[in-house]
């Protein structure tokens, strides 16, 4: 045990990812609905493994949370930006007053407790579960010009009341908005009923009859006809054939043909004729396929025929000529032909594919179909972001160091230090570079994979570095901060929602299930966005989070700041 412990103290780097292992795992563990999540759970196992009293170098944390930071403004640039001149204001104007009320709700319940600047920042990390604050708080706190112990004092009691008011803050939220928030909408059958009414409006078309965007995530299908009905008694054009599916009142596209002398055709001209004896493949979403094609003829199983590459790759939205677009006035779009979009993601998180969903430049649309028609609808909307394992490390390192550099920049008003920190900064430069990426998507790639390992280990690797090092002073942390701590943290949880769920109702006079879901990602509760949808039956709440959330995750985070300063 003796050089076990001596192997931690002269190799930080073992317990470190001891703590990461150990602590992914114990976030993962459920009971019923409760689970402590990965960032709490890495917090707990770094502080009982940092009860061997393991120093870490301060550098380590900091490189790891700058990389963070920067992952979260890229991710949410592109939205951040063009809902601040998009249609979205009124979400925007939203957020911004979600996220003063956080604030104020929580100085105040901190003013009312007597809490320091650390117990401030603590309550407000955690009870608006904004695990980020515990980096920006303790930058913030090191640029102050309080006692070294004053510093120290407070810096290590972030941590300790994150991890009291978090477990509510996660659990309380999801309640709130899934349970008492419908109550104070009409009742949660009222609710489920608009929000069906709603949906039911968002997938009429006034442009194209297309009852393929009922629902999202749809598999596109592909499927074989013998010609042979009354309608082909003359040879009918390709063109023919896809205006009468369209007058069924459904959209297909005939992709390959089987000519009567046996002979393949792939994907045949508009002006191409079928005549009877042929075999047509025809494309498009199930729920339009899957209907009666006997005008054509019967069904066929022909493997040689159905034996054909079909592409599924991710577009990002760039183009000036989409942006803005509904749903269905992109598919109308002739570039758009024989293409049908499997889904749609927006700051990483689905938007349901319906007609009149609104698109803005950086969504990332999927689309399926041909190789030759993918490429041509993939010109038109912007820009095909295939699969690609590189990250460009020129774009991120620079991009980090020019955004840490300016907020390190320190302004003094009124005798008190004032500045973005570095932290700060990083987050701003991923902001403008992620919005810089989706005009001009031809530079600055980081693949999926690589966003996720930068936000996860980013964060915490950072959690794990200061769960071990504030260790030794965590019991006494808590003994300090005493019970009444998450009595505040309960408070300070549910008072913005309560009041969030009210103005959006009698003030902003959004919908119910889009008022559920600004609430949500003006807080950046994605849990409780998850509780939302269960409850009300659809994911259209998830069409008032992705402009919030892109807000609330930047403006929280820089509260954090502001909490900071309050209380020093």
């Amino acid at each position: 045990m003796d050089w076990l412990i001596t192997t931690f103290r002269e190799n930080p780097a073992i317990p470190i990812f001891l703590t990461l292992g150990l602590g992914f795992w114990l976030g993962k563990l459920k009971y019923k609905s409760f689970s402590l999540g990965t960032v709490t759970s890495v917090l707990l196992v770094g502080v009982l493994v940092g009860q061997l009293d393991i120093p870490i170098p301060g550098p380590v944390k900091s490189i790891f949370f700058l990389l963070f930071l920067f992952a979260i403004g890229y991710s949410v640039g592109p939205q951040f930006f063009q809902a601040m001149k998009g249609t979205g204001i009124k979400q925007v104007i939203f957020a911004v007053v979600m996220c003063v009320i956080c604030l104020l709700v929580t100085a105040g319940v901190a003013y009312l407790f007597g809490y320091n600047a650390g117990e401030a920042v603590g309550l407000f990390a955690g009870a608006q579960t904004i695990s980020a604050v515990i980096g920006v708080g303790g930058d913030t706190i090191s640029t102050l010009s309080a006692s070294a112990a004053d510093k120290k004092n407070w810096t290590e009691l972030i941590p300790v009341c994150y991890a009291v008011t978090y477990i509510f803050g996660t659990i309380g939220s999801a309640y709130i908005l899934s349970i008492i928030g419908p109550a104070m909408l009409g009742g949660i059958k009222k609710v489920r009923e608009d929000t069906a009414q709603l949906e039911k409006e968002m997938n009429d078309s006034s442009v194209i009859d297309d009852p393929a965007y009922v629902n999202a995530f749809r598999p596109v299908v592909y499927r074989a006809y013998k010609v042979d009905g009354d309608f082909f008694a003359t040879p009918r054009t390709i063109a023919e054939i896809e205006t009468q599916i369209e007058k069924e009142g459904r959209r297909g596209f005939v992709e390959r043909l089987r000519m009567a002398n046996g002979s393949i055709a792939d994907a045949p001209e508009q002006d191409h004729e079928i005549a009877k004896d042929d075999t047509i493949v025809i494309s498009g979403r199930r729920e339009f396929i899957i209907g009666d094609e006997s005008w054509i003829g019967k069904e066929v199983s022909d493997p040689e025929l159905l034996s054909f590459p079909v592409e599924r790759i991710p577009v990002m939205l760039a183009s000036k000529q989409c942006d803005g677009k509904t749903v269905e006035q992109l598919r109308a779009m002739p570039e758009m032909n024989g293409v049908a979009i499997a889904s749609i993601t927006r700051s990483s998180h689905a938007v349901p594919v319906l007609a009149q969903t609104k698109l803005n430049r950086g969504d990332m649309l999927t689309i399926m179909g041909l190789k030759r028609e993918v490429d041509t609808a993939a010109k038109a909307i912007g820009y095909a972001d295939r699969p690609s394992k590189s990250t460009d490390m020129v774009f991120v390192g620079l991009g980090i160091f020019i955004g840490a550099l300016i907020g390190a920049i320190t302004i003094h008003l009124g005798g008190i230090p004032v500045s973005l920190s570095t932290s700060g900064g990083a987050l701003i430069a991923g902001l403008v570079l992620g919005w810089l990426r989706s005009k001009h998507p031809t530079f600055g790639a980081i693949p999926d994979s690589s966003v996720w390992l930068m936000n996860n280990l980013g964060l915490n690797m950072f959690i794990a570095v200061i769960g071990i090092t504030a260790a030794p002073t965590f019991v006494s942390g808590i003994k300090e901060a005493g019970f009444m701590l998450f009595v505040a943290g309960i408070i300070a949880t549910t008072l913005p929602l309560i009041i969030g769920i009210f103005i959006g109702d009698k003030v902003f006079k959004f919908h119910p299930a889009i008022n559920l879901g600004c609430v949500a990602g003006s807080r950046v509760t994605t849990a409780s966005l998850g509780a939302i949808q269960d409850a009300v039956g659809s994911s259209v709440p998830a069409l008032g989070y992705t402009i919030t959330y892109a807000i609330g995750n930047t403006l929280l985070i820089l509260m954090g700041v502001a909490m900071t300063l309050m209380f020093a």
